[in-house]
């Protein structure tokens, strides 16, 4: 008997100092363990100080400044997704050096033919083909603030594409079921570029895209503009302006892409002259206090507007409504007056028509003096070359006028049809003439100046 519970005193202490040995091995273990998780956390905070440390330099422009390089690491082909870990962070008033790539991470090159432009398209379906550099992540932005990004410069690379895809996107893609591309050298001693050895493109660069992250979270695709900004394609935001962004997210997490070389009002075969961007500068400050529903842009004497929707009738009552809300806030005057005022003084332009969310911007003058002197030809002049319509819908008035314009280009000039279908892309200019929900008018211009040679 004496023998048995010397046993069990044996066996229980035995278990009782096993039970000691596994709980210190598992606190060393935890010792271990967290010590190589925070040395590792330690060593990522580290590395991504360094990073942020070798990537500011000094520079004449306001705030620190920062180099954002465009990488394989620093950009998205396609998408935008907010659970995307940015690769910048910022404060407001920083400014950052951006570098841009060409579509689908830099594949849209010269030699590429508009075949295998296509299948970047059809092989990836969902993606806009657009590279956009960031996010950047802006400290102390957050949901309800406004982003305030300046345009301080842009520098494109040297060269430009134009192309429309066979039987794909564009204002026409059953009509034209033949592509075609063009790649352009950038003349930017010149601000030019050669279309074709009669015809030059008055360069005037600027970012096709610059957006923030939306409050969904998820990926989606970078072609729709929306309340975001994103993919606005808006011509007049050229350096030495600057456009106003809603933020929905802590941070605000911004973009830049689809940098475009020049661009016509409308797009419509589905491209500008797309190029990537050695250099944009941004200056970018967080405004508290100050909501906004949509983006707005400013020029040196403009503030702009802007509609979105698939239907362009339908961004046009927006853009009408977003101009009427900014003109009562800028006069001190009553909604009605507003409304009944824009029409006089407020210069409303087709910005795209083929991110499937069409857009419209409307240019107010910031002198309240200023009357609008635009004009609204209905036919050709010694200036342009002029094709409009009138109607109650404008995404027909468009498509008239833009086909018109086509053929009147291959009529007096000579052009093909697909060099006709490129050069209105990047140089025609639709310009809303007539307002109202049961009669709109529209006169689309290009002018006879790009012609250098008869």
């Amino acid at each position: 008997m004496n023998i048995r519970k010397s046993i069990a005193r044996l066996w229980n202490s035995w278990k009782s100092l096993r039970l000691k040995w596994i709980t210190v091995g598992l606190a060393v273990f935890a010792v271990i363990f967290g010590t190589a998780a925070y040395a590792q956390q330690v060593q990522e905070m580290d590395a991504k100080a360094q990073i942020a440390l070798l990537r500011t330099t000094d520079a004449s422009y306001p705030g620190k400044v920062h180099l954002l390089p465009a990488t394989l690491e620093t950009t998205q082909w396609g998408w935008f997704n907010n659970a995307q870990p940015p690769v910048m962070e910022i404060d407001s008033g920083d400014t950052v050096v951006v570098e841009t790539m060409m579509h689908s991470h830099n594949q849209v090159i010269p030699g590429k033919t508009v075949d295998e432009l296509k299948k970047l398209r059809t092989d990836f379906p969902g993606r806009g083909p657009h590279t956009v550099t960031g996010p950047i992540y802006v400290r102390d932005a957050k949901p309800g603030d406004v982003l305030k990004v300046d345009i301080l410069k842009v520098v494109p690379r040297s060269y430009a594409a134009n192309f429309n895809l066979p039987g794909l996107f564009g204002l026409f893609p059953e009509r034209f079921q033949n592509g075609q591309v063009k790649y352009l050298y950038l003349d930017m001693d010149r601000k030019m570029a050669k279309f074709t050895p009669e015809i030059e493109i008055p360069l005037a660069p600027f970012p096709g895209t610059i957006g923030v992250a939306r409050a969904e979270a998820g990926e989606y695709s970078s072609v729709p503009p929306g309340p975001y900004a994103g993919n606005l394609d808006i011509r007049d935001l050229t350096a030495g302006t600057s456009l106003y962004i809603p933020v929905f997210v802590d941070g605000a997490l911004l973009w830049t892409g689809d940098s475009h070389a020049a661009q016509g009002n409308g797009e419509i075969n589905l491209t500008a002259l797309e190029t990537a961007f050695k250099e944009l500068v941004l200056n970018v400050s967080v405004i508290k206090g100050q909501s906004l529903t949509m983006p707005r842009g400013e020029t040196p004497t403009d503030w702009i507007t802007i509609g979105l929707d698939q239907s362009l009738d339908k961004a046009l009552e927006m853009a009408k409504a977003e101009t009427t809300k900014f003109l009562a806030e800028q006069r001190g005057i009553s909604e009605e007056a507003a409304a009944s005022l824009m029409p006089k003084v407020s210069d409303c332009r087709v910005s795209q028509v083929v991110n499937r969310v069409r857009g419209i911007h409307c240019l107010n003058p910031k002198n309240l003096a200023a009357v609008k002197t635009v004009d609204y030809p209905l036919s050709s002049n010694a200036e342009y070359f002029v094709t409009s319509d009138r109607g109650p819908d404008l995404n027909k008035l468009m498509a008239n006028a833009s086909l018109a314009m086509i053929r009147l280009l291959q009529q007096e000039k000579g052009l093909s049809e697909l060099d006709a279908y490129g050069l209105a892309s990047v140089q025609m200019d639709c310009r809303i003439s007539k307002l109202d929900a049961e009669e709109k008018g529209l006169s689309c211009v290009l002018p006879k100046s790009v012609w250098v040679k008869s």
